[in-house]
């Protein structure tokens, strides 16, 4: 009999606890092992909860039982997430995450104590939700050259811009109407300055090109700035607009991530990918693009990822799952400002400096459109060249094209 433990009794823990409850025949049979709920850590009282008799206020029970094999820690923030996460991986027992942050920041360090114990450490759920994807990535691609992921990574800015191309909603009532539907926190930096999908890309590049990048180098554009002029725009170059992570592979032992909006053609399966559902792409060598789809938050859709990799750290505790990546060397890390790409530009300025700055474009228009600011789309330019085009011009929007 396998005990568990849930550290944090939020959307996700209470989630989690819920899908091993209902689902305890099935797990117990997937694991080759019974497996059951022995205690929910958190500060908070919960009377009449179901599960009120598993409730402990204090860490150190956990840690010190011999019983509990597997931790799940689903407290978020990486304080006393990192802690816990630390001290259960030393005491011996292997931990399951949904933690993004916590995985994006101190994964590579936290993975080295794991190995050294021959315990698991395992975040299946941190990116993209109940989508599949870490397996896939560690295990079903390992044949292959990763040298590019991308995507969708959080339903919450995907929802905003679904409702502002398809319903004409400005930014700020979309956002209002995410908050209400329950798709939004009341502080919802986290989505709409791009720091939830930059926690993500980062995790999947780390995988992808074996060294760790750390979240705080990585260039973060939310979609604060995106208008409806813009998505009208967008339309008549045949794209939605899309926040987008990608990581690339830059070099032999180099890489780089980033967080943008992106305009993404109609004929792209991710443009498609609509309301809060996310869609990553991995790049292989062999294989070519694959596409993961699905719900990419919410209670169940998580839990049932963490109660996955909760069946394989039981059914393999004895030998550890391959997740794993090294420290980048120096200069491993590539700037994403010289990633080259087309460009969409909207701005204030004569038809005469954009053509100085850059010969050939191709413009577009909407009926309605303002009459004092031009929007076309570019050549494939750089970060840096493309802020040097456009000093003179009084730039509104700019966002890459994704081709």
């Amino acid at each position: 009999m396998a005990k568990i433990a849930v550290c944090g009794y939020g959307v996700v823990g209470k989630g989690v606890a819920e899908v091993l409850t209902e689902n305890a025949d099935s797990i117990s049979r997937n694991a080759a092992e019974d497996i059951s709920l022995k205690y929910i850590l958190d500060i908070r009282e919960f009377p009449g909860d179901p599960f009120e008799k598993l409730f402990v206020h204090d860490f150190s029970i956990i840690e010190k039982d011999p019983e509990v094999t597997v931790v799940v820690e689903t407290m978020g923030g990486v304080g006393a997430a990192f802690d816990f996460t630390k001290r259960a991986l030393l005491s011996g027992k292997s931990v399951v995450t949904s933690n993004k942050e916590l995985v994006a920041k101190f994964g590579h360090e936290l993975i080295a104590i794991a190995k050294e114990r021959n315990l698991n450490y395992l975040f299946e759920a941190s990116v993209g939700g109940g989508i599949p994807i870490i397996r896939p990535i560690t295990q079903c691609l390992a044949a292959n050259r990763l040298d590019s992921v991308y995507g969708i990574l959080n339903g919450t800015t995907n929802y905003i811009l679904t409702e502002m191309i398809q319903n004409n909603a400005s930014f700020e009532d979309a956002l209002h109407q995410a908050q209400a539907n329950g798709f939004a926190e009341a502080d919802p930096t986290a989505d709409v300055e791009g720091l939830d999908a930059a926690r993500k890309i980062c995790i999947l590049s780390d995988l992808c090109f074996g060294r760790h990048i750390d979240p705080e180098g990585v260039r973060t554009q939310g979609i604060t700035g995106v208008s409806l002029t813009d998505v009208e725009y967008a339309k008549r170059l045949n794209c939605k607009i899309k926040l987008l992570g990608r990581g690339l592979r830059t070099g032999a032992d180099s890489a780089t991530a980033f967080v943008a909006p992106h305009l993404v053609s109609v004929s792209s399966l991710l443009s498609n990918v609509d309301g809060v559902m996310n869609g990553i792409v991995v790049h292989g060598n062999a294989l070519g693009d694959a596409m993961f789809y699905g719900a990419g938050a919410g209670a169940r859709p998580t839990a049932s990822a963490v109660v996955a990799d909760v069946i394989d750290a039981v059914k393999h505790s004895k030998a550890r799952k391959y997740l794993d990546w090294l420290d980048a060397p120096p200069g491993y890390f590539t700037d994403s400002c010289y990633v080259r790409s087309r460009w969409y530009v909207r701005a204030e300025t004569s038809l005469q400096q954009i053509g100085w700055a850059f010969g050939k474009v191709n413009f577009v228009t909407y009926p309605g459109a303002s009459t004092t600011e031009s929007a076309f789309a570019t050549e494939e330019y750089d970060e840096r060249t493309m802020q040097k085009l456009t000093s003179g011009m009084n730039v509104k929007s700019m966002f890459r094209i994704l081709d």
